[in-house]
This record gives structure tokens, C-alpha cells and sequence, in this order.
């Protein structure tokens, strides 16, 4: 037995002597004291039940019975109507023990269930907490994983982008160090030379580029103006190829963004529909906001073979490209910037079809604004 325990007994017990002593010692004639000393016994009985539950009640009752019984048996046995009264009081007194004992008990059985769930649940919030840190751990050594692949991918394709130009920078030098080649050859291998310096420069221009996508500085723009000046620029040169720009413009909320940035992006999507429109073909630009959805869409529409479906899963990859020509870097750079301003770019269109480039772009609402 518990030591707090032993020590609750005998403060119950000396309880119960103590106040059947003041009974037994005190004079009948005064029984107003007697009455209050008979409702102390609830003290002791009260204090037993919340202790030790139904048991502790009704033992503690049994015990004051046993030690008040005699009392008015011996005592206040000339006395019927009181006798009785008091008998009366001693069956309360287990009526009380009992009933105080069970609530106490079932009380502190509710108290036992929830300190177990709270256990249980504070192990189950230990256990949460560690795996939401391992699993933080794990999407933090993902993301670095995943970022050297992407940087290896990228070292490989851009080492392989270099290659090419650089082997036949190598093997003109070679040819022009022969003294055999004759002096009207020279002009062609310098040509030679000097394309492919160009290439290899363009393909660290866009490398560039691509590592530094993101908006430097934003401020209100109109992407209708900056639709029409990019339609301006290169009027000229789809005039050349036999292409017609047609910009059709909707009203559009203001936009916040790098002007600079979504023109280099724009000058991407439209240079390639211009190249991939066959002679005599439309490119069309049309812009429309989406208020439901607070943004505002771009579509760039050519009318050449559109894309297979092989490559439509790839057009965003950096260099992969459809052309000859190219670096494969400026829609890689376009999604990019894009998505710098809190936006989306897809395409559509399968072979045959033609191709449509659908940029949608977040427009700020007015408690941003």
C-alpha cells in the first residue's frame, strides 16, 4: 500500500474515533450537539468515497456505523422518536457512502480514459512530428537530387551543344594551317570559322539567359502595347518570309511584371511561329482576361505542321529542339520567365493542325494593387 494511501486511512479513521468520542462524552441534554457532531460523520464518509471510490464510501459508512450504533443503542435507547431518527441517519449515511463512492469511481475511470487518450495521442503527435520531419528530410534530399540531375542533364547537353561547333572551329584551323590550301579556299574556311564562333556563342547567350530568368524589377505594364511593339519589331521580317501578324487585343486589367522579360518571352514564341508558318501563312495574337479566375490569357496561333506528339511532352526542355538551326533554349527560357511572373504555358495543336501557345498570366487584385 502507497504510503498517501495509509496516511488517507488513518486520517479517516481518527476522523470517524474522534467524532463517535464526542458523542460518547458529551451529555444527552445537549442535543444540538449532538446533531452537529452526527453530521460530521459525512465528512469522513464524503472525503473517503472521492479517495477510494464506491468501496472507500461504503466502508468508510460501515465503519461509522459500527462505532455510532452503540451509541444509540445504549444511550439514547429511552428515546424512540429519536432512536429512530438517528437509525434513520445511519442508513443515509450508506445510502450517501455508496452512491458518493460510484460517482467518485466512475469519475475518476472518465479521468483514467482520458489521461490514456491523451497519452495515446500525444504519442501519436510524437510519432507524426517525426515522420513529418523525416519526411521534410526526405523532399529536401529529392530536391537536391533532383537539382543535380537537372544540373548534370544540363551540364551534358550543354557540353554536347558546345562540342559540335567547337570540332569544326577545329578542323578549319587545322585545314588553314595547312600552306597547300589555296588563298580563295581561306575565305571560306574564315566564313566557316566565323559561323560557328557565332553558334557557339549563341549557345552561351541563351545558356545565360535561361540561368537568369527571373524578373528583375516589376511595375505596371500593358501587355496590349507590349503585344503591338513586339508585332512592329518584326513586321519586317514576316513581311520577308511572306507571313502575316494579326494581333487581335481585349481590354485586359493592369499587370505587374518585367516588361523586359515578357518581351524577350513573347519574341520566342512569336519568332517561332513565324519560322514554322509555311509562305503565304497567319500568325495571330490574341489576348482576352479571365476575371474568373483573375488572370489574363495570351494565345499565339500559327498556321504551319504543328507539333508531334512526341515532342509536344518535350518543347519546354532545354535544347531540345524541332530546327536545324537552333539552340533549343528560347521556349526552355519563355517557360521560365513565365512561370517568374506567377504564370502558365502550354501548347496545343497535334501534326497537321498548326500550333497554338496559350500563356496565362496571374493580374493582381485590388488589395494587392
Amino acid at each position: 500500500m502507497k504510503k498517501s494511501n495509509l496516511l488517507k486511512i488513518v486520517t479517516l479513521v481518527a476522523c470517524v474515533v474522534g467524532i463517535s468520542l464526542l458523542h460518547y462524552t458529551t451529555p444527552l441534554r445537549l442535543a444540538m450537539l449532538h446533531d452537529i457532531f452526527q453530521r460530521l460523520y459525512y465528512i469522513p464518509i464524503i472525503l473517503s468515497a472521492f479517495w477510494f471510490g464506491f468501496r472507500g464510501g461504503v466502508g468508510c459508512a460501515l465503519l461509522v456505523t459500527v462505532c455510532y450504533a452503540p451509541h444509540i443503542l445504549f444511550q439514547w435507547g429511552g428515546h424512540i422518536a429519536m432512536e429512530m431518527e438517528k437509525y434513520l441517519e445511519v442508513v443515509l449515511y450508506n445510502v450517501v457512502g455508496g452512491i458518493t463512492g460510484f460517482l467518485s469511481q466512475q469519475e475518476a475511470a472518465r479521468r483514467a480514459q482520458l489521461e490514456e487518450t491523451a497519452k495515446g495521442l500525444e504519442e501519436s503527435y510524437r510519432t507524426l512530428q517525426s515522420q513529418s520531419e523525416l519526411i521534410i528530410r526526405i523532399e529536401e534530399q529529392l530536391r537536391r537530387a533532383e537539382r543535380l540531375s537537372a544540373l548534370g542533364e544540363l551540364s551534358a547537353m550543354l557540353a554536347h551543344e558546345i562540342r559540335n561547333p567547337l570540332a569544326s572551329i577545329r578542323g578549319t584551323a587545322e585545314i588553314l594551317m595547312d600552306e597547300q590550301v589555296p588563298a580563295a579556299s581561306r575565305t571560306e574556311f574564315l566564313e566557316i570559322l566565323i559561323k560557328e564562333s557565332d553558334r557557339l556563342n549563341h549557345v552561351v547567350e541563351d545558356f545565360l539567359k535561361m540561368a537568369r530568368p527571373e524578373p528583375k524589377s516589376k511595375k505596371a505594364c500593358d501587355i496590349n502595347e507590349e503585344l503591338a511593339n513586339m508585332v512592329t519589331l518584326l513586321s519586317a521580317q514576316a513581311r520577308q518570309s511572306k507571313i502575316t501578324l494579326e494581333l487581335h487585343p481585349a481590354p485586359l486589367p493592369p499587370f505587374i511584371g518585367d516588361a523586359e522579360k515578357l518581351r524577350q518571352a513573347f519574341l520566342n514564341i512569336m519568332l517561332n511561329a513565324i519560322q514554322a508558318s509555311p509562305t503565304g501563312g497567319t500568325v495571330r495574337l490574341t489576348t482576352r482576361a479571365v476575371p474568373e479566375q483573375g488572370s489574363l490569357e495570351i494565345s499565339f496561333s500559327d498556321s504551319g505542321p504543328g507539333i508531334a506528339a512526341d515532342a509536344v511532352a518535350r518543347i519546354f526542355e532545354p535544347f531540345f529542339t524541332t530546327k536545324g538551326n537552333g539552340t533549343g533554349l528560347g521556349l526552355s527560357i519563355t517557360k521560365k520567365i513565365i512561370e517568374g511572373h506567377g504564370g502558365t504555358i502550354e501548347v496545343m495543336g497535334g501534326a497537321g493542325e498548326g500550333a497554338t501557345f496559350l500563356v496565362r498570366l496571374p493580374v493582381p487584385t485590388e488589395a494587392e494593387g
